[in-house]
């Protein structure tokens, strides 16, 4: 029964092992994924920072790198509280295992004074043969045969145990160095926490100070969204106009063809009545009702979206929170309200601070239907369904209007700024003719 109970919190601790190994690997990625964020907004940041000139991208850039930096703490504090419940694990397992060991360890000792005592082959005959009847000895003898046994099992027991108490020591050692490790992490990435939260504040500081060019650099901020805003509106309403019109023409061919074979079946019906022969038993009397209802159906029933536009935006609408990011890099600005100091800006996207250069992708299949330009660069529009994600800030783009594209697909790369170096990509995403989060679309 002890041997069962060894095997089963061996067991135990193995399972819990690995679901502690898996919760820390996966904390450990997210935390690696964090610093490299955060390190290439730094790189970025120094390059601003080189620019004598103001700029909104300065406070995004340092709003997004304290933000960052927040979750990569609060990232440390998770693997922290793993390691506790590792650790607390681990102690109480090795208490249960020196638990454990003592008990046998009493029993060897048990077993190794009555072996001394019974250690004489007289005294052991003697045993065997002051039985009362064969059957006693042959138990007796099994006895002895058993004890024997069981005794080497004993001290392979013994062996067992502490090898399995040694490692579990060196894991609760290791965990022990880890924690201080993290903790020493932790006091470093808060430091520098406040220092960033402090350059913000000196930032903020200058943009109040400099009122006017703030004021100045806001109000272009606004511009430049309302005038991306309008340019992309339009685009999608002339794609949705374009695809009513689409579906009406349709529905007149439905109808056209519907008085045409209205119009045929009268004609045949006169035929047949001016030469005296009786309505064909195939087709069926004619009646300008039922020929106008014909024609009313084929055009209710057309206007409807087609197959293939319901499945795909079906299918877009089910991959939410699964899309893979149109390029690497950081969000600075998020959809909605965005703050500067005491200054609001509206955002019906999201822009994703890049490298120079850096490849832009379709984040699903569909067709492009616009590719246009402005003074910030190209936006590319492409519909998937009635969905449509939208690309601006493009330095280049290789795909053309009228394209299908899979998800993945290269389909340009990010401009950068003269200004100040940047390269950012504003990303959208609308179902119809309203705007939608993107961030909640795309994978974590």
């Amino acid at each position: 029964m002890r041997l069962q109970h060894i095997l089963l919190i061996i067991l135990f601790l193995s399972l819990s092992a690995r679901g502690y190994a898996q919760s820390s690997s996966e904390l450990k990625k997210r935390k690696a994924a964090l610093t490299r964020e955060i390190e290439a907004l730094k790189k970025q940041q120094n390059k601003i920072a080189g620019n004598k000139k103001l700029t909104v991208k300065q406070i995004e850039g340092l709003n997004t790198q304290i933000r960052l930096r927040e979750e990569k703490i609060s990232t440390i504090n998770n693997e922290i509280r793993v390691l506790d419940s590792e650790i607390k694990e681990k102690t109480s397992t090795v208490l249960s295992l020196k638990d454990q060991l003592r008990k046998l360890k009493n029993e060897y000792a048990a077993m190794i004074r009555f072996a001394q005592k019974n250690q004489n082959a007289y005294n052991k005959l003697m045993f065997i043969f002051a039985s009362e009847s064969f059957n006693q000895a042959y138990k007796r003898l099994k006895y002895l045969q058993e004890f024997s046994e069981h005794h080497k099992k004993q001290a392979v027991k013994i062996a067992g145990t502490q090898k399995v108490l040694g490692i579990k020591i060196n894991e609760l050692d290791q965990n022990k160095r880890s924690k201080s490790s993290l903790l020493r992490s932790e006091e470093v990435e808060k430091t520098t926490l406040s220092k960033e939260k402090e350059s913000e504040a000196q930032q903020l500081e200058k943009f109040q100070k400099e009122e006017k060019q703030v004021k100045q650099l806001v109000d272009a901020r606004k511009k430049e969204l309302s005038r991306l805003t309008r340019a992309i509106s339009n685009a999608i309403n002339r794609e949705i106009a374009a695809e009513r019109k689409r579906m009406m023409a349709e529905a007149a061919r439905r109808a056209a063809a519907a008085r045409a074979k209205a119009e045929k079946e009268r004609l045949a019906e006169k035929a047949r009545t001016a030469a005296g022969k009786p309505s064909s038993s195939s087709s069926k009397t004619y009646s300008p009702a039922k020929a106008k209802a014909t024609e009313d159906d084929a055009i209710a029933s057309s206007p409807a979206p087609s197959a293939e536009n319901v499945k795909l935006s079906a299918d877009f609408s089910s991959n939410h929170g699964r899309l893979p990011w149109p390029v690497e890099g950081s969000i600075v600005s998020r959809f909605g309200i965005n703050r500067y100091g005491s200054v609001v800006v509206q955002n019906n996207g999201i822009d994703i601070r890049s490298s120079a250069g850096a490849t832009v992708r379709a984040v699903f299949s569909g067709e492009v239907r616009r590719v246009l330009s402005d003074i910030s660069g190209h936006i590319l529009l492409i519909k998937h369904g009635n969905y449509f994600s939208v690309y601006s800030n493009l330095q280049s783009v290789n795909v053309s209007a009228g394209q299908s594209v899979s998800a993945g697909q290269s389909v340009g790369s990010v401009k950068t700024s003269v200004d100040d170096g940047v390269a950012q990509l504003h990303f959208e995403i609308w179902n119809g003719n309203k705007p939608t989060n993107p961030q909640g679309w795309l994978r974590r």
